[in-house]
This record gives C-alpha cells, sequence and structure tokens, in this order.
C-alpha cells in the first residue's frame, strides 16, 4: 500500500488543486496549511513525500526543509514556488530537497516528479544517503536511471544493493512498468533456465502447465539479477544471448518473444577476479558492466549510520504499534564506534534487538547487543544479566522526563556546543533552545 503525499500549501486554491491532481494520479493525500502544522502532521503520519511551496507564512518552506531534514533526513522534500531563481534552487538542493519545481507546472510534470522521488509504500526500499559518498553515488544512480544502459552494482552482503536496484527502476521512465528481482544463487540449478525463460507445457517431466519466466514477467519494466556472479556458465552464455537478441525462447517452446527489460546485475564479489579465473564470462561481464556502481560498505559512510537507525527504529516501531524510541548520546556513540562487518542489515538486527530490549522511549547502549566480529554474531546467545544485581543511577520514567535526561546528556557529551547537539538530536537549534529554556524555568537545570 503506498504511503500518502503531505501536501504544504498556505492558498487554499492551490492545494485543492494539488489535491485533486495527485488524488486523480492514484496518490493518497494529507494536507498541511503551513509549515508548523506540516511538522505537526509528520509527528502522527508516516508520508511517501512532502510537497511543500517556498513563499509561506509564518514558517517559509525552506525553513521547513531544515528542520525535516533534521527530524526525518531519510524523507525526500520537494518545493515549488513561482519566485525561485537558480540561485534559490541549487541552495535548496545542497540543503536535501529532492527536487525543486518552478511555477506554474502541468499536472503530468507534476505526477511525473512524485513518483521519481516518493519513498515505495514500504519503508524497506528506503535510500538514506547522508553521508557525502552515498549522495554521490545516488546522484550518479538518478543520471543512469534515465537511460536503458544495463547497470552492474558491486558491494558487500548486506549493503543495500537491492535497494538502489529499486530506486534506479522508481526515478526511471521504467517506474509504472513491473520491477523483478531473481536472486541467481537461490534458485536451483536444473531450474534456472526455466525461471529466467519460462517452460512450455510438457517441455519436461513435471512441466504441467505453461510457465512464463522472469524476463516476460518483467516486460517494459526492470529485471534484477542479484548475485548474478553465482549463475553456471552453460545459462550464463544463454542470457548474454538474450541480453544481446532481446528475445527469449520458452524451455520446450518454438519461437521467439520479443522482451524490453532493463537489466541490473548485483554481485559481492570481485567480479574483474572471477572473469580471470574462468568462473565468469568475459563478454557477459562487459554487457552487463556498461554503467558500474559500487556500493560502500556501513563503515565507509559513517553519517549515514544514526539516520539509517533512526529510520530502522521508526519503521519497526510503527509495525508493533510503538512509538519510536530517543537514541541516547551513549548508544550513539557505540553504533557510531561499531565496524559493522555485517553492514545495513547487521545494523537492522541491532536495531530489532534493541527495541525489545529497551523498556521505555529511549534506547541506552546496555540495549544494543554489538558482538565484535560476524562469528560471534552468528552464534553468540544473547547474555543472561548477571545474578549479582549491579546498581545503577536512578532513571527517569515518564517520557517528558526521559527527554529531558536524553538532551541534557547529549548536550554534555557535546561539550555544550548547542549546534552539534542539536544535529545529534535530529532537531533544529531553535527547538534546543526552547526545551533549554523551559527547563531553566521549570527547575534551573537548564545551560544558560
Amino acid at each position: 500500500m503506498s504511503l500518502p503525499i503531505l501536501i504544504v500549501e498556505d492558498d487554499d486554491d492551490l492545494r485543492d488543486a494539488l489535491t485533486d491532481t495527485l488524488q486523480l494520479g492514484g496518490h493518497s493525500v494529507l494536507t498541511a496549511s503551513d509549515g508548523e502544522a506540516a511538522l505537526r502532521c509528520l509527528e502522527t503520519e508516516r508520508v511517501a513525500l512532502v510537497l511543500s511551496d517556498v513563499q509561506m507564512q509564518p514558517m517559509d518552506g525552506e525553513t521547513l526543509l531544515l528542520e525535516v531534514k533534521q527530524r526525518y533526513p531519510w524523507l525526500p522534500v520537494m518545493l515549488m514556488t513561482a519566485y525561485g531563481v537558480v540561485e534559490k534552487a541549487v541552495a535548496a538542493l545542497h540543503a536535501g530537497a529532492c527536487h525543486y519545481l518552478p511555477k506554474p507546472f502541468e499536472p503530468d510534470q507534476l505526477l511525473h516528479e512524485v513518483v521519481k522521488y516518493m519513498l515505495p509504500g514500504s519503508e524497506d526500499d528506503t535510500v538514506i544517503a547522508e553521508d557525502p559518498a552515498m549522495r554521490g553515488l545516488l546522484d550518479m544512480a538518478r543520471r543512469v536511471a534515465g537511460s536503458d544502459a544495463s547497470v552492474l552494482i558491486s558491494g558487500e552482503s548486506g549493503t543495500g544493493k537491492e535497494v538502489l536496484a529499486r530506486f534506479i527502476h522508481r526515478a526511471s521512465m521504467r517506474v509504472e512498468r513491473p520491477f523483478v528481482a531473481v536472486n541467481c544463487a537461490a534458485v536451483p540449478e536444473q531450474l534456472l533456465e526455466s525461471t529466467f525463460f519460462g517452460h512450455e507445457r510438457g517441455a519436461f517431466t513435471g512441466a504441467a502447465n505453461q510457465h512464463i519466466g522472469k524476463f516476460e514477467q518483467a516486460n517494459g519494466g526492470t529485471l534484477l539479477l542479484d548475485e548474478v556472479t553465482e549463475m553456471p556458465l552453460a545459462l550464463q552464455a544463454k542470457l548474454l544471448r538474450v541480453l544481446q537478441e532481446r528475445e527469449v525462447e520458452r524451455v520446450g517452446g518454438t519461437r521467439a518473444i520479443r522482451v524490453d527489460v532493463r537489466v541490473i546485475a548485483t554481485s559481492n564479489r570481485d567480479i574483474a577476479q572471477a572473469v580471470a579465473a574462468g568462473q565468469f564470462r568475459e563478454d557477459l561481464f562487459y554487457r552487463l558492466n556498461v554503467f558500474p556502481l559500487h556500493l560502500p560498505a556501513l563503515r565507509e559512510r559513517p553519517s549515514d549510520i544514526l539516520p539509517l537507525a533512526r529510520a530502522m527504529l521508526a519503521r519497526h516501531a510503527a509495525r508493533v504499534g510503538r512509538r519510536a524510541p530517543l537514541l541516547a548520546a551513549d548508544a550513539e556513540r557505540r553504533l557510531e564506534g561499531y565496524g559493522w562487518e555485517g553492514n545495513v542489515r547487521e545494523l537492522d538486527n541491532v536495531i530489532q534487538r534493541a527495541l525489545i530490549l529497551a523498556p521505555g522511549d529511549v534506547i541506552l547502549a546496555e540495549h544494543l547487543y554489538l558482538p565484535q566480529g560476524p562469528a560471534k554474531a552468528a552464534v553468540a546467545p544473547l547474555q543472561a544479566r548477571s545474578a549479582t544485581p549491579i546498581e545503577e543511577p536512578q532513571r527517569p520514567t515518564d517520557i517528558k522526563a526521559l527527554e529531558k535526561h536524553h538532551i541534557l546528556e547529549t548536550l554534555k557529551a557535546c561539550g555544550g556546543v548547542r549546534k552539534l547537539a542539536a544535529q545529534k538530536l535530529a532537531m533544529s537549534e531553535r527547538t534546543l533552545r526552547h526545551k533549554l529554556q523551559q527547563y531553566r524555568e521549570e527547575d534551573g537545570t537548564g545551560p544558560a
């Protein structure tokens, strides 16, 4: 099910027109009359994209953009304005806007742009790109998405290669057509040819019905060949012919079937090394490697660790009807200091376990199970607490007190630097100043 688009527009007539356009295009919609109303909406609702005007009062669209990127860094924000100039558009893109749409625009243009940038119905496919390495990679992915060139995505296991492949599909002109993924390592060798190309009834023992293969299923769209280097050499030759001729022949069939498919392949191996070892065809490698993209390991994109963790917390908490907990400063330090040999997949496992172990609305370092090395991660069970009770300092239990404790501890860990603390807390400096003033007025505990 698709997530709604949040329209932020202070002109009632234009807001209604945008709503009608998006709903007629098949999208669900939420609306807000200004930036502050939009932020209140985002506190309770999950959305696929924020579509905001720039010229609004009391909070304009550019301020809203900064607030959203502080609190929900994974959420795409598209700005629209009749007053836009090139300099402002560039500044907005640098601040994290996914697109800058100048008015007036045609309804079809709006529909095309929101489909390119909105999150999918499941946040499992969301690409987090706060780190400069990932921002550069996504820029390259957007550029190649507009073509039909084959893409070869390399990277370690667990880095999110399929997520990047789906991002390319969503940003392409094939977005309305199927995205079909097949894991080449998971299909039994005797079924590979039938899986890819299909078979006719009676083609072999057990073929009681006609079967449409993956290439036909993906016709007009995108076919992902996941872990393509695990494909046997005999099938590699047949795959090469399909890519060259753009037609398939079902097992047991007698006619060629034309297919129009954009191919994206992934591998966690060194493909050039596999070619040198005779395990992968060189001609197929060059056919797939038209546009190579290398997805960096999580340890190579450290600025993405906390945004990814917060996005995972929001997603998994929502699935169980729970408010997403905050990450305490000591928990953030542990996440940022860990090696992440299992990459994004390992981080997701750690976050799911932390949600189970954390009793309240703050995740502390003690709730993060971070074994040293992949072997220990695979075999080491969660250890029971020592039978000898360990006296710990009294911690606040109500939500407001927990938030206050978290904010003051984070500020302390940042050496009192409010700008850095606000970044760690994923809130604006203005919000942080307001909360510290509240603490001073209540009991004098907030710093001056």
